[in-house]
């Protein structure tokens, strides 16, 4: 949520919920600035943990204002940091490598080698490639990807869900959804960048590309895998946004995939607009865009993902990402090295009422930011 909420700022100059913003990234940084709270640890995965991270490369790249002194934290450093934690991850134990999709043996998931939690960290080392230069990155990108390639992904640029590591990876759930392709082909739009054009990347990032109509209705963007059936649970309804967020960015990195991405862009964001008519104040969002209609289902999944639809058609509107050069971020390459939260530190943290308002209130905020952006595009044109 709160790497849509930077994005719109960045693409629209409204700072009116910055310190919203830089309140809850700098809550979730926890004692080692590596997005490890204590009283979350307990249930945290790899990629909730990237998630929280890409936001922060997010306002490194984009330039949002750094943290408070008094955190000695900065949002590239941060990243660097949670590299860091994930690279010592990489499990070899099992299916020769690969990261697992939780932290902590006694989490459900933890024999689980998941897409997202590998294509995050080939997202993040990809970004940091770009960011700082450093080959590294690139390298530790390479080994992602090559790795990937062999289990959680085919040919045919098909992306699976994830393979149990008790079967060593022989077997694999064969769900496809948008977020995963989408956190895959922005990590290749940014190592075609980084290889300055290399027909390699470029030829990968294609395949990609070439294989996103499973997940396009008359070019509008779908979730094949739960929408039409209706099972579709809260983390998989906000699953477009990522997917919107990464199509804009891959279209930054690699400008020849334009004449591919922003037309899927632009159909997804009228369409998306058209569902944006429940609620009592008749500005919720639906989550099937191709029926152009609202549908019942709301939340902040669904705001999320209109939001970062819409705002991702002013990309040709912004300055690009920062890099280490022209950005304001300090960087910490030695991050996360020091003494990372451990299962002795975790802290059990039940639901509250007060989290339950705060929720509540968050799906308000988007749901003002989603018709402010769609009232700035229309006025800006």
């Amino acid at each position: 949520m709160f790497g849509s909420l930077i994005d719109y700022w960045y693409f629209t100059g409204d700072d009116q919920y910055n310190d919203i913003i830089m309140q809850a990234m700098v809550h979730q940084l926890g004692p080692e600035n590596v997005f490890q709270p204590p009283n979350q640890t307990k249930t945290l995965g790899n990629d909730d943990q990237a998630f929280w991270t890409m936001a922060a490369l997010s306002a490194a790249e984009n330039k949002f204002p750094n943290p408070p002194a008094d955190t000695k934290a900065s949002w590239l450093g941060v990243a660097q940091g949670v590299f860091n934690l994930q690279a010592a991850r990489w499990n070899t134990d099992t299916c020769n490598g690969g990261l697992k999709w939780q932290i902590f043996a006694f989490n459900a998931g933890y024999n689980y080698k998941n897409t997202i939690s590998n294509g995050c960290f080939f997202n993040i080392g990809s970004r940091l490639a770009v960011y700082t230069g450093n080959t590294t990155y690139a390298d530790w990108a390479d080994k992602v990807w090559g790795w990937s390639s062999q289990i959680l992904f085919d040919a045919e640029y098909n992306f699976y869900d994830g393979s149990d590591d008790n079967l060593n990876c022989t077997e694999l759930d064969h769900i496809q959804w948008t977020y995963n392709a989408g956190t895959f082909m922005v990590g290749a739009a940014n190592m075609y960048n980084f290889t300055d054009g290399s027909e390699i990347w470029r030829e990968r990032l294609m395949g990609i590309i070439g294989n996103l109509n499973i997940f396009l209705k008359d070019n509008v963007v779908y979730e094949a895998a739960c929408e039409d059936i209706g099972t579709c649970n809260v983390d998989q309804r906000s699953f477009k946004a990522y997917f919107a967020r990464w199509m804009a960015a891959t279209i930054v990195r690699a400008p020849f995939t334009r004449e591919y991405l922003k037309p899927i862009l632009e159909a997804s964001a009228q369409a998306a607009v058209a569902t944006c008519t429940g609620g009592d104040d008749g500005n919720q969002c639906g989550l099937k865009w191709p029926a152009r209609v609202f549908d019942g289902s709301t939340g902040v999944g669904e705001q999320m993902a209109v939001l970062e639809v819409v705002q991702s058609n002013l990309v040709d509107y912004v300055e690009g990402p920062a890099t280490a050069d022209t950005g304001i971020s300090e960087p910490d390459p030695l991050a996360g090295t020091h003494s990372p939260v451990g299962p002795e530190d975790l802290h059990r943290h039940p639901m509250t009422t007060t989290d339950r308002v705060a929720a509540a209130v968050m799906t308000i905020v988007v749901a003002v930011v989603v018709m402010g952006t769609m009232v700035w595009l229309v006025v800006g044109e």
